[in-house]
């Protein structure tokens, strides 16, 4: 019984990891699909995209030490789909 509480806060905090990493890329995601170019407030919102952005990867790096196999393939495409998102906007600026 002892093995399993030692386990249980490892499994829990390695999914909270996953978890706020998911949530951060999700966050960017919304955010870069809201932009409207062409409006008189595009700068500030991407500035804000590229704080969600810069959020998310710290959120991904830090899962990525505690991942399982399953989630590290995830939490990579995340990382690639961010990279897609961050030269789409340095292209249009």
């Amino acid at each position: 019984m002892q093995d399993k509480t030692q386990k249980n806060p490892y499994h829990k905090n390695k999914q909270q990891a996953f978890q706020a990493a998911q949530q951060g890329y999700e966050n960017a995601q919304g955010l870069y699909e809201s932009i409207v170019r062409d409006s008189a407030s595009y700068g500030h919102q991407l500035k804000h995209l590229k704080d969600e952005v810069n959020e998310a990867y710290q959120q991904i790096e830090n899962a990525l030490e505690v991942a399982s196999e399953k989630q590290r393939a995830q939490l990579e495409r995340f990382q690639q789909d961010l990279k897609t998102m961050v030269n789409e906007v340095n292209m249009t600026e």
